[in-house]
């Protein structure tokens, strides 16, 4: 109904609202300036964006250009032969020369063209899984420093909550000193305690901001932009499995194009025949003949076996290697998971436990001192705010640890390789 009512209107205003549309579109707020950005947003922005990616689609033409090259024959030989052009006795007349113009070609036997095919496209699909492996490092990089901005911005709120209740003390000791129930430095001290919230409050502000400018720095970005803290918490992990890890990829890539090497020494072993057919011109007499001939090597098993016994060495060790990166990529992920697990129980005991009996004990000391008795003292107020400070700063801490070591898992497992093909496809 709406489109109706647009199409009925004057071509002038369908004009202004078009002109309209687009200035809106252009000074809309990018997602630095109003909008929160989440680790799919920061990844995504560099996994197209990042200088790397044309150097990788530069190794990759490379490649290609190999598999292009691997595909061309030996090429055709056209060559001219002068005989007894020179000479003593019956040879020194240039007219007893001889003159022989021929075009020789080679056929290409056991499969070479093809075992050279194959290890160059080998090749390439090495340079896609390095490339894969570049670019999963660097988002790992990233989604690192996505961490410890969202941990410089929970500080800050911690930071908030120690001045509102530095402020709140220095009040009630104010009036305590008013009263004549606290002496004179108990004012001061209080002051003090708000001196260095306010300052921690500050630090915890411009260490936030560096840690926003630091990540984006990734794509070329400023620090004008907030970050949405829903994920800082405690993620129950998926299932993972060394065999998903993109480093075994690699190694499983290697191990393919060591065995196209096998095929391609092996194919050595067949001799390569070449035939020549020319024109003779007999300078003597004006005459011409037909000339043929022909060549293939000789002992070609034997003077390749070192080639194919290194191929197969090369073959046997990328194997190897596949295994040893198993059990060592299997072992980390175990490792990290048991990290993750302690550091998530302990996370929950002190949001359950800790907070609030230290919560609780604040309040107490609080209602205390502010009625105006002498069993409690700003001393006790001050321990009392200080020890939810610490356990809130422990908290923040143990869960950057616990998603550093999600960083880490993701990068092992390739989590994150989505976003590259993706990329790729744009």
């Amino acid at each position: 109904m709406l489109s109706i009512l647009v199409a009925r209107r004057p071509a002038r205003l369908r004009r202004a609202l078009a002109i309209g549309a687009a200035l809106a579109a252009l000074s809309a707020p990018s997602i630095g300036a109003a909008q929160s950005l989440s680790l799919s947003d920061a990844l995504s922005r560099v996994a197209s964006g990042d200088p790397s990616v044309a150097a990788n689609a530069a190794r990759l033409r490379a490649a290609d250009a190999a598999i292009t090259q691997a595909d061309v024959r030996p090429r055709d030989v056209v060559g001219v032969d002068v005989e007894d052009f020179a000479g003593t006795g019956p040879y020194s007349p240039l007219e007893r020369s001889q003159t022989t113009a021929w075009y020789e070609r080679t056929w290409e036997r056991g499969g070479k063209r093809e075992a050279r095919i194959g290890a160059a496209r080998s090749d390439l699909g090495i340079a896609v899984e390095r490339n894969r492996l570049r670019m999963l490092d660097l988002l790992a990089q990233v989604q690192a420093a996505w961490v410890d901005a969202l941990a410089a911005e929970a500080v800050i709120s911690i930071a908030e909550q120690r001045l509102a209740a530095a402020q709140r003390v220095e009040a009630e000791t104010g009036r305590r000193v008013g009263r004549a129930l606290d002496p004179l430095f108990a004012g001061e001290r209080a002051r003090t305690a708000v001196a260095q919230a306010r300052i921690a409050l500050d630090q915890a502000r411009e260490t936030a901001r560096i840690a926003r400018a630091s990540l984006a720095a990734f794509w070329g970005g400023t620090a004008d932009y907030s970050l949405d803290p829903s994920p800082f918490g405690i993620a129950t992990p998926g299932a993972t499995a060394a065999e998903d890890s993109p480093d075994l990829a690699l190694l499983a890539a290697k191990r393919d194009a060591a065995g196209a090497r096998v095929r391609l020494a092996e194919t050595g072993n067949a001799g390569d025949p070449t035939a020549r057919v020319g024109v003779r011109h007999f300078g003597q007499g004006n005459d011409v003949a037909i000339i043929v001939g022909g060549s293939i090597p000789l002992g070609n098993r034997a003077a390749n076996r070192g080639n194919v016994a290194r191929a197969n060495a090369e073959a046997q060790a990328a194997e190897a290697e596949i295994a040893v990166a198993r059990v060592q990529v299997r072992r980390e992920i175990d490792r990290l998971t048991a990290e993750r697990a302690s550091l998530a129980a302990e996370i929950v005991r002190i949001e359950r436990e800790v907070l609030p009996s230290a919560e609780r004990a604040v309040v107490l000391v609080r209602d205390g001192f502010a009625r105006g008795g002498t069993a409690f003292t700003f001393l006790e107020v001050n321990q009392a705010q200080q020890a939810v400070v610490d356990a809130r700063s422990r908290r923040v801490e143990l869960l950057r640890r616990f998603h550093l070591d999600g960083a880490r898992l993701d990068r092992l497992t390739g989590r994150h390789a989505s976003l590259l093909a993706s990329a790729e496809n744009r």
